[in-house]
């Protein structure tokens, strides 16, 4: 064999190796941290038994959500030949076989949801629930105006609700529901705006839901939910009955404010949102804001009582 050859065959297994881990997108891996979300709320985060159940689940949507990452990278793999930024994706671009994409998504997708029933019934119930809608997604749901974003918003309730299951929360509010599901939406449309920005008149040929939208439409329902989101937080930091801080959570609404305000200000005047994980990690000022929010929120909570 020429060394040519045994160079080859070498870097085959290697590139798919790396193409796998870029497939599988750690960085997007802080989406699922809102899963401690009822720990936290519910005033057990030094609970060392429910501090490593929720760390279980919080690892198996980590799993999971790498394994439907690569399910829509297989689906869309032609498509995304067509845009800008994806067509350099592993898939796309050819670095990762899509045998090995699909072996791996199988793989792991198991593993979550085995992890997740051995620590919770219902949490592997709802992990399940995740990989059927995003399944449906993958396939059907992302072509359809409005319900793609709706369906994205409602794997963050999904998280939510694992670390409820896990947690068997006493206090926690029913309110961070809805503000959780109004953020994700707020998100998911500033990405289909970016989208339509950067991808103009071929905004189409990626994903036929985008032919359906306009800025117009997508500023509306931005400027509603954003609003809405604002009120829901307010509402949940002043409802004594069930936030343990009592109305003392309101001091951490101008961070709330700030967040929603500068996220915009990076839509409209920046012209970014199109990764909104990303988008948080590199935006410095978002990134502090978003620290001193959950710094405050936990010495509310713990410490000042």
């Amino acid at each position: 064999m020429s060394s040519t050859s045994a160079q080859a065959t070498v870097a085959v297994p290697r590139n798919n190796f790396i193409g796998l881990i870029k497939t599988m997108r750690l960085r997007q891996w802080v989406k699922n941290v809102i899963v401690y979300a009822a720990l936290v709320f519910d005033g057990k985060l030094f609970d060392p038994e429910l501090f490593l159940k929720t760390t279980g689940i919080f690892l198996a949507f980590c799993l999971l959500s790498s394994s439907v990452y690569i399910l829509n990278d297989l689906v869309d793999m032609e498509k995304d030949r067509q845009h800008p930024r994806k067509r350099a994706r592993p898939l796309a671009s050819g670095q990762l076989d899509p045998r090995v994409a699909a072996g791996a998504a199988a793989v792991l997708a198991i593993v979550a949801i085995a992890g997740a029933f051995a620590l919770s019934f219902w949490a592997g119930v709802i992990l399940l629930v995740y990989l059927a809608q995003n399944f449906a997604y993958s396939f059907w749901l992302k072509n359809i105006v409005i319900i793609d974003v709706m369906v994205l918003a409602f794997g963050f309730l999904l998280r939510v609700m694992a670390g409820v299951a896990v947690v068997q929360v006493d206090n926690f509010s029913p309110w961070l529901y809805v503000c959780v599901t109004l953020l994700a939406l707020f998100l998911g449309f500033g990405k289909r705006r970016q989208e339509i920005v950067l991808l103009e008149e071929g905004a189409g040929n990626h994903r036929s839901s985008l032919l359906e939208y306009n800025l117009p439409l997508l500023d509306q329902i931005i400027g509603m939910v954003v609003t809405a989101t604002l009120v829901a937080y307010t509402f949940y930091s002043f409802d004594a009955t069930t936030a343990l801080a009592h109305s003392r959570m309101l001091l951490t609404v101008p961070f709330v404010f700030y967040f929603l305000t500068r996220y915009l200000y990076l839509v409209h005047v920046k012209h970014l949102g199109g990764a909104p994980d990303e988008l948080l990690l590199e935006d410095r000022p978002l990134l502090i804001n978003s620290v001193l929010w959950a710094v405050s929120v936990v010495l509310l909570i713990y410490v000042w009582k």
